[in-house]
């Protein structure tokens, strides 16, 4: 896991849309639930947003140096699938 001390390193800002209430996105509630602090305390500098929207498909939003952005679409994945997406874009342009 030590990828996960190095989100600040490659990110310049992580960004999760998800809904607050629909079955699709209850895996990423739950991502967010046991991940955010662990996350946040490696990385203190990153901004890690939530942005709750009623009736969206949660999505997670990697934006990198010069504003290059990439975005994974989290529907229908479990928690360690999410996490999976989640170090794919951190490693992806070391």
């Amino acid at each position: 896991m030590a990828w996960r001390s190095q989100l600040s390193t490659h990110l310049k800002e992580l960004r999760i849309h998800l809904c607050q209430t629909s079955p699709s996105s209850a895996s990423t509630r739950d991502f967010i639930i046991r991940n955010y602090k662990d996350l946040k305390m490696l990385n203190p500098r990153l901004p890690i947003l939530i942005r709750e929207c009623s009736g969206i498909q949660p999505r997670l939003w990697a934006r990198y140096q010069f504003g290059v952005e990439k975005s994974i679409p989290l529907d229908g994945l479990a928690e360690p699938e999410i996490t999976a997406k989640l170090k794919e874009l951190v490693l992806k342009f070391i």
